[in-house]
């Protein structure tokens, strides 16, 4: 395959991060940081460079994924559940930060968690490096969990 895939996966996962930071960073220094959070909550930050990291390794996972072609069996299903994921991932900021409302982001984040889990494991029948990419993702989307389910059982 061209690099032009590859271009187009990292920069659709990239663009979902942009997307967003428009509804994160307004809130950052009014709502956000009014909030109570936990001992664990990391520094504002470090929250940008993870998540473009993460978006990089998304975008060469599912690159890995669909360079395989989309006519070799279980390539189609695992790109699909990878976009709801990404469609997921790109809903938790406007719940969360937009609507200001850790209840709904809760229930977003507990679904893309789910959704990252289901894809790791239909990468793996594709491309294990592909679905060992999205291991820092899982990770990384545990601890926001229990950072969400944390605020908002402080703020009630």
């Amino acid at each position: 395959m061209s690099r032009t895939p590859l271009f187009v996966s990292i920069a659709v996962c990239q663009l979902v991060g942009i997307a967003g930071s428009f509804f994160t960073r307004p809130a950052i220094p009014g709502w956000y940081a009014g909030l109570r959070k936990p001992w664990f909550t990391p520094p504002d930050w470090l929250f940008g460079p993870v998540w473009i990291t993460l978006y990089l390794l998304m975008g060469i996972a599912a690159y890995l994924v669909w360079s395989r072609g989309t006519a070799r069996p279980g390539v189609r299903t695992a790109l699909a559940v990878f976009l709801v994921q990404l469609l997921l991932n790109a809903a938790w900021s406007p719940v969360f930060f937009g609507l200001r409302s850790p209840l709904a982001g809760a229930v977003v984040i507990v679904l893309l968690w789910l959704a990252i889990a289901a894809t790791i494991f239909l990468f793996w029948k594709v491309s294990r490096s592909a679905a060992l990419l999205l291991l820092p993702y899982l990770l990384w989307v545990t601890l926001a969990s229990a950072l969400n389910m944390a605020i908002y059982f402080l703020n009630r």
